[in-house]
């Protein structure tokens, strides 16, 4: 009996290592964020099969300035998919079969790494395939670039305690140290990353419930340009950050946090001033407190494209914690 306890001992020590030895082979996917790999034939890419892909992931990025692709897409055939391809972080793979199928695998062929495969017993199945999973499509691989980027980000932070404002309202974000402080007067806090073309930014306050209509989040404009008038002048005198007027933003009802929530992506400008860009509203609902607490951050980049500076905004708007 001690020696058969011996043996599965000796079994599951030799599976666990096994495992990990798996793991530590797996390179480091590659490829820049937001950019998407399709492998598919090139008649297929070419005909309805491809323009169903590049009608859903080729959408435009809501909130933006100018139209921006959900995703950068580079197109292979099956037969040149080699070592060089597999690595990529986030992968379409469109192939026919005997039976239609959508499937995702994770961490394959490197890490971290997404491969959605869609098998089709014909082009037009295959077509409907990606119409019906369109959302999942986006979602995946979009998860996926967020935790490729928090990674990234969360190597060189600030500690926890060095904003007064988190320690006073009871909740915090991962903020990379690259984010230079503007404003931290304890109800209010603003931290800028300066890039060649403008500035990227986040902000964070509270606001108090005081209304059914809140809880609906049809006062959230009217929060956020009252916090722009306070918090974040403009250049000329009396001139502030206001919601661009001529357009309303798009709000959404989420869960963030495990929290009622809203997002709210629209485009920001300046009262009595020439300055506009995209902002990313997180409005999450603090029942306990009977409060909204506010993430958002905004860009300001004239002339450049904006989503993937955006993206980064998102990924660390998304490290809410509630202490």
């Amino acid at each position: 009996m001690k020696k058969l306890s011996i043996l599965i001992l000796a079994v599951i020590l030799f599976v666990n290592c096994s495992e990990k030895k798996n793991e530590l082979i797996l390179a480091e996917s590659t490829g820049k964020i937001n950019h998407l790999l399709i492998v598919i034939k090139n008649t297929q890419w070419q005909g309805e099969v491809g323009d169903e892909i590049r009608k859903i992931l080729g959408s435009p990025v809501l909130g933006l300035p100018q139209p921006e692709t959900q995703f950068n897409i580079s197109q292979v055939a099956p037969e040149y998919f080699g070592p060089m391809f597999k690595t990529s972080r986030s992968i379409l793979y469109i192939t026919n079969g005997k039976e239609n199928k959508f499937t995702i695998s994770k961490d394959t062929y490197s890490k971290p790494q997404r491969i959605i495969q869609i098998v089709g017993t014909n082009n037009l199945e295959i077509a409907k395939l990606i119409d019906q999973h369109q959302e999942e499509l986006i979602n995946v691989f979009k998860n996926n670039d967020l935790y490729s980027t928090q990674k990234v980000l969360n190597k060189d932070l600030w500690p926890k305690d060095k904003f007064k404002t988190f320690k006073s309202l009871g909740f915090e974000l991962n903020i990379p140290k690259k984010y230079r402080l503007v404003d931290d007067n304890g109800q209010f806090l603003w931290v800028r990353n300066p890039i060649s073309s403008g500035s990227m930014n986040i902000i964070a306050y509270t606001v108090p419930v005081t209304s059914e209509d809140d809880l609906k989040g049809m006062n959230i404009v009217a929060m956020r340009d009252s916090i722009g008038k306070k918090f974040i002048p403009g250049g000329p005198e009396g001139s502030y950050m206001i919601t661009e007027a001529a357009y309303s933003p798009h709000i959404f009802d989420i869960q963030l946090i495990g929290k009622k929530a809203f997002e709210v992506r629209g485009k920001w400008e300046v009262f009595g001033d020439f300055m506009a860009g995209p902002f990313l509203n997180y409005t999450v609902y603090d029942e306990k407190n009977n409060r909204f607490i506010v993430v958002e951050g905004f860009t300001y980049a004239p002339a450049v494209d904006k989503r993937d500076y955006m993206f980064e905004l998102e990924a660390i708007l998304k490290t809410l914690k509630i202490n």
